[in-house]
């Protein structure tokens, strides 16, 4: 059972990836794309959306990018999955009226959900690129370590 949509998931992984890769330089929204085997418009109204939610600044330039507004360790899942949430297309054209809908239904499905953003607020992005490097998610990542002065 999938309960984050696809964008949220991407939100988050996108984050992670800023993280992981914006020292010294910020992430180029075509890198990332790549990386996750997308094509870049379609990924930059998301990171657009999670620059307005102050999770992402956007830095231009010739070797702009994205990188993390806030330290990762304060930027948790939850933040990034309501900013998706918030930003992305709901499928609102599909709404049922009834009382049995509006008032037992919604309210019920509503509290699971905040429930499940509560224990994604409990996930930070330092929890994430911690589980990221030592599953070594990205090669360049290990690598890159190896360097740091």
């Amino acid at each position: 059972m999938n309960l984050l949509s696809r964008r949220s998931r991407l939100a988050v992984a996108a984050v992670v990836d800023v993280a992981l890769h914006a020292r010294p330089q910020p992430v180029a929204a075509k890198a990332l794309a790549n990386r996750h085997n997308l094509p870049p418009r379609h990924l930059e109204t998301l990171l657009q959306g999670l620059v307005r939610a102050n999770i992402l600044k956007g830095v231009r330039g010739p070797r702009g990018g994205y990188e993390l507004a806030r330290e990762r360790r304060r930027i948790t899942a939850g933040d990034i999955v309501r900013a998706a949430m918030s930003d992305g297309d709901d499928e609102e054209s599909l709404v049922a009226e009834s009382r049995l809908v509006m008032d037992i239904v919604s309210p019920m499905i509503d509290r699971a959900g905040e429930a499940f953003l509560q224990a994604l607020d409990a996930v930070t992005v330092d929890d994430l690129c911690r589980e990221a490097v030592n599953r070594e998610a990205f090669s360049a990542t290990r690598d890159a370590a190896d360097f740091t002065i």
